[in-house]
């Protein structure tokens, strides 16, 4: 078993990270010493601490990593990721779409016409 620290360092998750994972539940330490309070991680801990900081760099919320682990088997999990990449495209495509709008309207003297009348 491993103490907070080493297991953050393992994991490349900070040990602030950790404290928060375990207050919201969502990666909860195995044991918990009732003398000195210290928390212990596990094996299975560290797949699943793997697991949450990737999905953190793929740009998931802390409720989509929630949905992922609890609510979704894990042998879902590239099925999962195949959906987070399909969102994050369609999000690229809406930005586009905005940057050329934007584009359109600087082009076009900010969209007043010199005939316009300007209120």
């Amino acid at each position: 078993m491993y103490r907070t620290g080493e297991f953050a360092e393992m994991t490349d998750l900070s040990k602030e990270t950790l404290r928060y994972y375990a207050e919201i539940k969502l990666l909860e330490p195995v044991y918990i010493d009732p003398s000195n309070g210290y928390k212990y991680y596990d094996n299975n801990s560290f797949l699943t601490a793997r697991l949450l900081f990737f999905l953190r760099k793929f740009g998931f919320s802390i409720q989509e990593m929630k949905h992922a682990l609890q609510e979704r088997s894990l042998d879902e999990l590239e099925q999962i990721l195949v959906e987070k990449k399909n969102k994050l495209e369609s999000e690229i495509q809406e930005i586009n779409e905005l940057i050329e709008r934007i584009e359109v309207f600087i082009n076009d003297g900010n969209g007043v016409g010199k005939d316009d009348p300007v209120e």
